[in-house]
């Protein structure tokens, strides 16, 4: 088994590996990229990339954004044709990555790696082989993967968790989403625009409960006109059967459901095992993920870090990224930043939802005193022009120093918007930017101006 030696090791190369392994490459470094997948891993090819391309596809191939005008139902669109348009986008985003890792010198190279020390990885490949890799420095980026109950037969086909149903190209008229998580909920609203009937449950009274609750309940009325149906507070307790006619299921109060398939998207585990993570004193939780320290992503084993999905929240792209190249500074001896304190979540959802700052419950919850302020996109010339059926903006602001405190967005292209907001708050912004400041005529951030007025005015 022969052994090469290198200054970093990244196991994985999805957001937070790929951006671990470029920063310390433009340290001149050397750098080694081990992905048992293939390049680029859940987010290209199971998790981000295709659940946001499949979105748009499905967008436009159903011209949804258009039935305002054309005053009809959307059209069906033909699975085929977005399958391969997020197969495309799948091959664009591994050349991309292919060529980035060539312009840095960083090598990669496929095969699981596991543990034999806190400086040596054993790499088995696809083709039997075996190899060791030795660094000073280590940073694991592994991702999630899905969760999969016992009782529960995941063939691909009538039982799908959320990276199989990326590959079923003949979906049925009736789908069980199993978990309004994002996942969950992003998925439902996408086979909803595809023209099927969507069950969503989830064992939970409230979804989404980190997003604020009038935008859920916008959220929820809208796709409840759509037809989706929400059974909240039930449990998937079995499948009774399963053939191509019908799958059966049995939810845990007795009740039973005819669908044509369960698509199950309740929950992701780390993708710990195997790693033989106690060769270096790293535990994991009951969900695999590694505990590390918050500002520089080192694990128990001071040389090891661990960032992304793997160490559990906030779990987003956007995060895991910066996590990756904090990491990779901290490990070579370079400054670090932090993370910003108000972080923008997006939700691709059909509507979008995106949200930063605090929500009205938790203004309340810790008693400060706010004012809120409400912009429609129907109010704004763009979405007239747009044809835009729903979609509003919310800001809250301090009624001490008019201080922004939270942005909560619920339409078309919400989570681009989200990012005015967050700036402002940043930079501890207030009512009068807003007010004062001068949008481009047309667009939709016009409603910032909207919802600012709206707070202004109930202030004076």
């Amino acid at each position: 088994m022969t052994k090469d030696a290198f200054d970093l090791i990244v196991l994985g190369s999805g957001p937070s590996g790929r951006r671990a392994a470029i920063q310390a490459a433009k340290l001149d470094k050397k750098v080694l990229v081990i992905e048992d997948n293939k390049l680029g891993g859940v987010s290209v090819h199971t998790g981000t990339v295709p659940s946001k391309t499949m979105r748009e596809a499905v967008l436009n191939l159903t011209q949804f954004r258009e039935r305002t005008f054309n005053n009809q139902e959307t059209e069906s669109a033909d699975i085929s044709r977005v399958l391969d348009r997020l197969h495309k986008t799948q091959d664009r985003e591994v050349n991309l990555l292919n060529n980035q890792f060539d312009r840095n010198a960083v090598r990669s190279v496929s095969g699981f790696g596991s543990f034999i020390d806190r400086n040596t990885i054993k790499v088995n490949g696809v083709d039997g082989s075996s190899r060791k890799y030795k660094a000073d420095k280590i940073i694991i980026s592994v991702g999630t993967k899905c969760f999969r109950p016992s009782n529960l037969d995941f063939d691909g086909k009538y039982v799908c968790d959320s990276d199989q149903i990326l590959e079923v190209e003949d979906i049925p008229d009736k789908v069980l989403v199993v978990g309004a998580g994002v996942i969950g909920v992003e998925y439902a609203s996408i086979l909803n625009v595809l023209g099927k009937k969507v069950i969503l449950i989830d064992p939970r009274s409230q979804y989404l409960e980190f997003i604020d609750r009038e935008i859920i309940d916008e959220f929820t009325k809208i796709l409840t006109q759509r037809g989706v149906d929400f059974k909240l507070g039930r449990k998937l307790d079995q499948v009774l059967s399963k053939d191509s006619n019908a799958v059966n299921v049995q939810l845990d109060n007795g009740d039973t459901l005819t669908v044509g398939m369960v698509l199950f998207a309740a929950g992701r585990l780390g993708s710990t095992d195997g790693l033989n993570l106690e060769s270096c004193n790293i535990d994991v939780d009951k969900r695999g993920r590694i505990s590390v320290n918050p500002d520089t992503f080192q694990t128990a084993a001071d040389n090891i870090y661990a960032v992304g999905d793997v160490i559990g929240f906030p779990a987003l792209a956007s995060t895991s990224m910066a996590q990756g190249r904090i990491a990779a500074c901290h490990a070579f001896g370079r400054e670090i930043f932090s993370l910003p304190k108000v972080l923008p979540y997006g939700i691709y959802a059909v509507p979008e939802i995106s949200t930063a700052g605090m929500s009205e419950h938790e203004l309340n919850e810790e008693g400060i005193d706010y004012v809120k302020g409400i912009g429609l996109f129907r109010e704004t010339a763009r979405g007239e022009i747009m044809g835009v059926e729903f979609g509003l903006m919310k800001l809250l602001f301090s009624k001490e120093d008019e201080r922004l405190l939270g942005v909560h967005i619920i339409g078309e292209g919400a989570a681009e918007l989200i990012h005015i907001g967050q700036a402002v708050m940043q930079l501890n912004g207030c009512m009068n930017y807003f007010v004062e400041n001068v949008f481009n005529f047309p667009t939709l951030a016009e409603a910032y101006k909207i919802a600012a007025l709206n707070a202004w005015n109930k202030l004076n």
